[in-house]
C-alpha cells in the first residue's frame, strides 16, 4: 500500500468502512442477526454520545431542545455527515442532511437508517419522556438527501409513520409490526400445514417479507381489512406477490377454515371462462355431459381470488356483478338460482380506472370489487426487503435441491441491490435458482444479471419501442378495417385476439369501424 493510500484512511473513512463491512458480515448470518446488531450498536452509541456531550458541555439534568439539537447534529457531522436544523418547535425537531456519514455505499444497506432513528429516538425519549422518529427522505433510498423528524409530543406524533420510543426502548411500530408479521405468517402456515402433503419440498410454507415501510403499511392494512366482509382489489406489477397478500387476508379472516380458491382469469380461454367460474348444467353446450360445479361453488364459505380480473369478458363481468350484489348465481345453461356465501378478492396489474374510462370494464363492477384497494409496491421501491428475500429464497432452494448454500457474496449482493427487477420477486427467485444450481460452494459468487447503463437510456428506448408499436398498430388496424369492411369479429380472428381487445384498440386510436362498413360493390 502506498503512502498516498495510507493518507486516505481518515477516521471517518475507517468508520464508514468498518460499519459497512460489519453489516455485510452480519448479513451473511441472517437478517434477524443484522437487525439485532443495528439496534445494539445504536443503543450503545446513543448512550455514549450523550454522556460525552454532557461531559464536554458540563450539562446535567434533562437536555432542552436546543441542547438536544446541538448534540444530534454534532454527533452526525463529526463522523462525516452534513446535517443542519430545518425547523424546531415544542412538538417536532426536523433536521436535514446532504451527505451520509456512511458514505455513498449506504444505498447497499438502507436498513442503516434504523441506526439514525434509534440514536435520535433513544436520546430524545430519555430527555423528553417520549419520541417518535419519522425518516421522510433518505440518501439510502436514493432521495438525494435526508429529512428526519423527531416528534417530542405524543399527540403530534400519533398519526405519523415511524418508530415510537419511551425512555430508551422502542415500543410501538417496530415491535407491533414484528408481532403482526409473525401472526400473519403463523395463520398462513396453519392453513398450509393442513393442506400440504409430504414431501413438501416443492411447496414451501408461505412467508411475507416486510422490512420496508411500504410493505409494513400493507401488513397493517391486512390486519384491518381481513376480519371484515369487504371485497378487496389488489393492484401491483406482475411478480410482486399479489396472491400471497390475498392468502394472508384469507388466513387472518373468519373464513380461514374454509377453502381459498385462486383462479387466474387470464389463463382460461374466453369460451370456457363462464363455465369455469360459475359451473354449467348437463347439456348446456356440446360436451357438457354432466353437471359441473364452478369455482364459485367450490369456494363456498371461503375466499375466491380472481387474479387478472381485468381479463374477464363482458358476460362474465355481468355474472360476477350479480353474484356480488345478490349473493346468488346460475350455472351456464341452468335456470335454478343457487345461493353463494364467499368473499371475493380481485387482483390486477392494469389500471382498472383507465379501463373503465375506455369502456373495457364495467364501472359498477369496478366499484363493487374496489371497496378496499391495496397497492403492492414493486421490488425496486423495497430496497430494505432485498437481503431478507435473498436469504429466504436461498433457504427454500436449498431444501428443494438438497444444497448447502448459505449466502451470496458482497459483489453479488451489490449487483442485486443495483438491478431494477422489472419482474419483481418472481424474477429474483428465478435468477437465484439458476445461479444456485451451478454453485458448488456455500456462497453464490456469480449472478447472471445485466445492469442497466443509465435510467435515461432505458427510458428513451422504452419510449422508442412504444412509439413504434403505436404506429404499427394504427397502420395494421386501418388495413384490417378496410380488408374486413369494419367486421370486428373477423379482425379479431385475423389478429388472434378477442373482439373485446380489438374494440379496446379501436377506442384507443379513435377508429370507428362503422365508417368502413360500406356495402360490397
Amino acid at each position: 500500500m502506498s503512502n498516498n493510500s495510507l493518507s486516505d484512511l481518515t477516521p471517518v473513512f475507517f468508520l464508514q468502512t468498518f460499519i459497512l463491512e460489519l453489516m455485510h458480515a452480519s448479513e451473511q448470518q441472517g437478517q434477524k442477526h443484522c437487525e439485532q446488531l443495528i439496534e445494539h450498536i445504536a443503543k450503545t452509541a446513543g448512550c455514549f454520545f450523550e454522556e460525552t456531550y454532557r461531559s464536554d458541555t458540563n450539562k446535567s439534568g434533562m437536555l432542552d431542545r436546543e441542547s438536544y439539537t446541538e448534540l444530534i447534529l454534532g454527533l452526525k457531522n463529526n463522523i462525516g455527515g452534513k446535517f443542519s436544523l430545518a425547523s424546531s418547535n415544542q412538538s417536532c425537531i426536523t433536521v436535514t442532511n446532504s451527505s451520509c456519514p456512511f458514505g455513498d455505499r449506504v444505498t447497499n444497506f438502507p436498513e442503516l437508517c434504523g441506526m439514525t432513528s434509534s440514536v435520535f429516538g433513544g436520546i430524545a425519549a430519555r430527555n423528553f419522556g417520549y419520541a417518535k422518529v419519522e425518516i421522510k427522505k433518505s440518501i439510502a433510498r436514493n432521495h438525494g438527501c435526508c429529512e428526519v423528524c423527531v416528534y417530542t409530543n405524543r399527540e403530534a406524533g400519533k398519526d405519523r409513520p415511524g418508530i415510537e420510543y419511551t425512555d430508551t426502548t422502542p415500543v410501538k411500530e417496530k415491535q407491533d409490526i414484528d408481532n403482526l408479521q409473525e401472526r400473519i405468517e403463523e395463520s398462513m402456515q396453519q392453513i398450509w400445514r393442513k393442506q400440504a402433503k409430504p414431501p413438501a419440498k416443492k411447496h414451501q410454507p408461505p412467508a411475507i417479507v416486510a422490512k420496508s415501510p411500504t410493505m409494513q403499511k400493507v401488513l397493517q392494512s391486512i390486519e384491518v381489512v381481513a376480519p371484515t366482509l369487504a371485497t378487496v382489489l389488489i393492484q401491483g406489477q406482475t411478480g410482486v406477490g399479489k396472491e400471497l397478500i390475498a392468502r394472508a387476508i384469507h388466513a387472518m379472516s373468519e373464513r380461514c377454515r374454509k377453502p381459498f380458491i385462486p383462479i387466474n382469469c387470464g389463463a382460461i380461454p374466453e369460451s370456457l371462462l363462464e363455465s369455469a367460474l360459475f359451473g354449467h348444467e348437463k347439456g348446456a353446450f356440446t360436451g357438457a355431459i354432466e353437471v359441473h360445479q364452478g369455482y364459485f361453488e367450490r369456494a363456498e364459505g371461503g375466499t375466491l381470488f380472481l387474479d387478472e380480473v381485468d381479463s374477464l369478458s363482458p358476460a362474465a363481468q355481468t355474472r360476477l356483478l350479480r353474484v356480488i350484489q345478490e349473493g346468488e348465481l346460475e350455472r351456464v345453461g341452468g335456470k335454478q338460482t343457487l345461493p353463494v356465501d364467499l368473499r371475493i378478492i380481485s387482483a390486477t396489474n392494469q389500471d382498472l380506472e383507465e379501463q373503465v374510462k375506455q369502456g373495457l370494464f364495467r364501472h359498477d363492477l369496478y366499484y363493487r370489487i374496489n371497496v378496499v384497494r391495496l397497492s403492492i409496491p414493486p421490488l425496486a421501491e423495497r430496497p430494505e426487503d432485498l437481503p431478507y428475500l435473498v436469504h429466504l429464497i436461498i433457504q427454500r432452494l436449498n431444501k428443494k435441491y438438497n444444497k448447502q448454500v448459505q449466502s451470496v457474496s458482497r459483489e453479488v449482493m451489490q449487483k442485486i441491490r443495483a438491478y431494477p427487477w422489472p419482474g419483481n420477486v418472481r424474477e429474483l427467485e428465478n435468477i437465484l435458482e439458476r445461479s444456485l444450481l451451478f454453485t458448488q460452494s456455500e456462497e453464490i459468487t456469480d449472478l447472471d444479471l445485466e445492469l442497466p447503463t443509465t435510467v435515461n437510456v432505458a427510458d428513451e428506448w422504452k419510449d422508442i419501442k412504444e412509439s413504434a408499436l403505436v404506429r404499427v398498430e394504427q397502420a395494421y388496424l386501418k388495413t384490417a378495417l378496410k380488408a374486413h369492411r369494419g367486421d370486428v369479429n373477423k379482425i379479431a380472428e385475423s389478429m388472434g385476439v378477442t373482439p373485446r381487445a380489438v374494440y379496446g384498440k379501436l377506442k384507443k386510436y379513435a377508429f370507428n369501424p362503422a365508417e368502413y362498413r360500406s356495402p360490397s360493390p
